[in-house]
């Protein structure tokens, strides 16, 4: 069975060695960790995990169950599927020109993106988006004198919550 892009979403006890034992879990299961975010919630004690992972649905199952199992972790959700805003962050740093300047703010203006600072040589444009969008900005910008970029692992949140 052909491995998939699974989202899964934790909320833990806000301690140490809490993402170490969800890190742990993932590698000794063979899982590479795609992407992640992490923060606290409303609640200071309790952190919110965002993991993206490949795999089938069968080895996801078993995933979660071991995550389940740690003790610090309070539950888990699969969000794969459901029904979520998904977003990630970028910071793309540009080194500019009088040639490449005009190409770059035509496509900050036509894609809304935000210019967080820029001067003579250099801009940093900040880019929110799904994942899909986010790779076709790194292909847009990438000739138009892309230098490095940032970016975060997703944040995802369900539009609702099943009862």
């Amino acid at each position: 069975m052909k491995a998939k892009e699974n989202t899964i979403a934790l909320l833990v006890r806000n301690r140490p060695d809490v993402l170490a034992r969800i890190a742990g879990t993932f590698s000794g299961g063979g899982f590479n960790i795609e992407s992640i975010t992490a923060n606290i919630t409303k609640t200071p004690e309790t952190t919110k995990i965002i993991i993206t992972t490949k795999g089938s649905a069968t080895t996801m199952e078993k995933l979660k169950k071991q995550l389940n199992r740690l003790v610090d972790v309070l539950s888990v959700d699969d969000l794969t599927g459901r029904m979520a805003s998904r977003r990630e962050l970028v910071l793309f740093r540009m080194k500019w020109n009088d040639e490449s300047r005009s190409a770059v703010m035509a496509a900050v203006d036509l894609y809304n993106w935000k210019v967080v600072c820029m001067d003579d040589r250099y801009c940093v444009i900040e880019v929110s988006g799904r994942k899909d969008s986010i790779d076709r900005a790194i292909q847009l910008l990438d000739p138009l004198g892309l230098e490095d970029f940032s970016r975060s692992g997703m944040v995802a949140l369900e539009k609702f919550k099943p009862e």
